[in-house]
């Protein structure tokens, strides 16, 4: 519990004792006044209740605060609000809670889902992708620290219509063509999607030039239909189809592992649409039996969903393949009977917003009842300046190219400012990634999830203002202070706090309760953004306070002290958002 919770608490239990009031919460704030006092608190909701003066209710609370608890040394009253200065001891032995807070993680006996990344094995992952895998990773993380079992899921999309425009495009015009050093396996079998997309088109076109419309030509083209018949093929289990899906499907794997472990993302569960779209299909004959779903005379099978404000919902189509949603429907089955957990998170942009809806809706009506529990983390797009993403163009951002951009500006900027003239090229290797990727991770998760938002990787890397370099600069500075100090942690005789010293402490007692209110919300953003306040108040302490030069030993101790939880709780926020700390930059 921070200390604006405390004195909350302690604030209702006189109001109860004073007054008889049960339920009334005044306002606590952070005192930003001229006034003297540590904290503020608004009395005006008791005006109403009690019909007095403003001004006597705030001094007979300062008084009742005074003598009935240790908290307060004295108080004063400004136009109706009191503002109250907070025992010296007290924030001493906050600062003992704070060095705590890390080993002491209240558990939460539940266990939560969250699938993220679940990319098609068609293409490789672009800028889209970076932002759910960071999202996805960092409230699996955040979820932990709040005390909750994670179990980190993705389900990749191996199959489908999309898988076999690459596989028909390879064996058409790959001659035989693999992966190799120069290419990554996912980027392979990424450039035969284009393909099929360039060659596609140009039938289309032919088609189009013999007087056929744009509509039926898409429909005509032939390696559409080839395309298609394929999948027929597949789902049949023709060995030569599923042979060569394999082995493009190895590739594309080998791929997205390097990728990820470079983004420094994992998974604890991975499944696939190819294991999971069968059970899908078992549930469409359970709905149709309960009389949830209905079939259509040519064999397609609906979900009827008016009534809830939706629409009619396709879930088989009349050939006998699959949607999304059926598969969708089985995976999500699947999961709540092999795991014990009590929440699903689908990390998944808004672009499926409509899509996740539905699903929920027809678990529901199939009458599971966890369907209740089910969660869509829905995000906003990332948009570049010239727009959207187009994979089929081949004008995608590729994560890999990115993540090489934000390390070569890293030591671009590294070395404009010659911050790492003294370190080895291993070294200086290690920085420029741990700064370029951690820039990257901030950059993207700091802004709320629900909004949109413009990737601009100079802006990223920039060691003032918002940034993960910011950040990581303020943490190599305390680890330098640290280790001229010798440091180690002591416990300090008490000494007299200034509002610098004050105002760090409730800053970092503040990290718990942003932790919990992250995990509710699901917002990384939360914890970017605290991090970065608090980065702000200790470089305000440390320009206003010495330190190594301070002849007071006991002062010195207690700010080293400070400082040296100020790093802790630095690595552990970044840590939650997937970033790495630095100790020389």
């Amino acid at each position: 519990m921070n200390i604006k919770d405390i004195i909350a608490e302690k604030l209702s239990e006189i109001i109860l004792n004073v007054y008889q009031l049960k339920d009334v919460k005044l306002e606590v704030q952070e005192n930003k006044t001229e006034f003297e006092g540590d904290f503020t608190i608004v009395t005006f909701p008791l005006v109403k209740e009690l019909k007095r003066n403003p001004e006597s209710i705030a001094v007979e609370l300062g008084q009742a605060f005074t003598d009935q608890t240790e908290l307060v040394q004295s108080f004063n009253v400004v136009k109706g609000f009191l503002n109250i200065k907070i025992e010296n001891q007290f924030f001493t032995n906050q600062l003992e809670t704070v060095h705590q807070q890390f080993s002491n993680v209240e558990k939460k006996n539940a266990t939560v889902m969250v699938e993220y990344s679940s990319p098609n094995t068609n293409k490789p992952l672009h800028l889209g992708h970076i932002r759910n895998n960071l999202l996805g990773f960092s409230v699996a993380q955040i979820l932990e620290e709040a005390g909750y079992d994670v179990i980190k899921a993705q389900i990749i999309n191996d199959r489908g219509i999309h898988i076999c425009k690459s596989m028909l495009a390879w064996e058409k015009f790959g001659k035989g063509e693999t992966p190799n050093a120069e290419i990554k396996g996912d980027k392979f079998v990424g450039n035969y999607y284009v393909k099929f997309d360039q060659e596609y088109k140009k039938e289309i076109a032919a088609l189009m030039e013999q007087g056929v419309s744009e509509e039926q030509a898409k429909k005509d083209a032939p390696l559409m239909k080839e395309a298609q018949q394929m999948l027929l093929d597949w789902e049949n289990g023709d060995e030569k189809v599923r042979n060569l899906w394999a082995k493009m499907n190895s590739w594309v794997y080998d791929g997205f592992n390097q990728t990820y472990n470079r983004l420094g993302v994992h998974f604890d569960q991975i499944q696939y649409e190819s294991n999971t779209y069968i059970l899908g299909k078992d549930l469409i004959q359970e709905g149709l039996d309960k009389g949830v779903l209905y079939q259509k005379e040519d064999g397609s099978v609906w979900c009827d969903l008016t009534e809830e404000g939706l629409d009619q919902k396709l879930l088989l189509r009349s050939d006998g393949t699959s949607v999304y949603m059926t598969q969708d429907l089985g995976t999500a089955v699947e999961r709540f009977k092999e795991n014990n957990i009590q929440k699903l998170i689908y990390t998944v942009g808004n672009e499926q917003d409509y899509h996740f809806q539905v699903l929920f809706k027809i678990l529901g009506k199939l009458g599971y009842e966890w369907a209740n529990h089910l969660y869509h983390l829905s995000y906003g797009m990332v948009e570049l300046p010239n727009g959207k993403m187009k994979s089929r163009e081949g004008t995608v951002v590729d994560a890999d190219d990115l993540m090489q951009e934000m390390h070569n500006i890293a030591k671009e900027k590294a070395e404009e400012l010659g911050k790492l003239e003294n370190f080895t090229e291993e070294e200086k290797n290690e920085n420029y990634e741990n700064v370029g990727i951690g820039a990257l991770k901030y950059f993207m998760l700091k802004v709320d999830p629900k909004k949109k938002m413009l990737f601009n990787p100079e802006e990223s890397i920039d060691f003032n203002g918002n940034t993960g370099p910011f950040i990581q600069y303020t943490y190599a500075r305390i680890h330098s202070l640290l280790m001229k100090a010798s440091f180690m942690y002591r416990e300090t005789e008490s000494v007299e706090l200034n509002q610098s010293e004050k105002e760090l402490i409730m800053q970092l007692a503040n990290y718990k309760g942003v932790v919990e209110r992250a995990a509710e919300v699901l917002s990384p953003a939360l914890v970017a953004n605290y991090v970065y306040d608090l980065v702000k108040t200790y470089n305000s302490f440390y320009q206003s306070n010495p330190i190594l030069n301070n002849d007071d030993e006991n002062v010195k101790q207690n700010r080293l002290n400070l400082s040296n939880l100020t790093a802790q709780t630095i690595k552990k926020s970044l840590s939650l958002l997937g970033i790495g700390t630095v100790n020389r930059m």
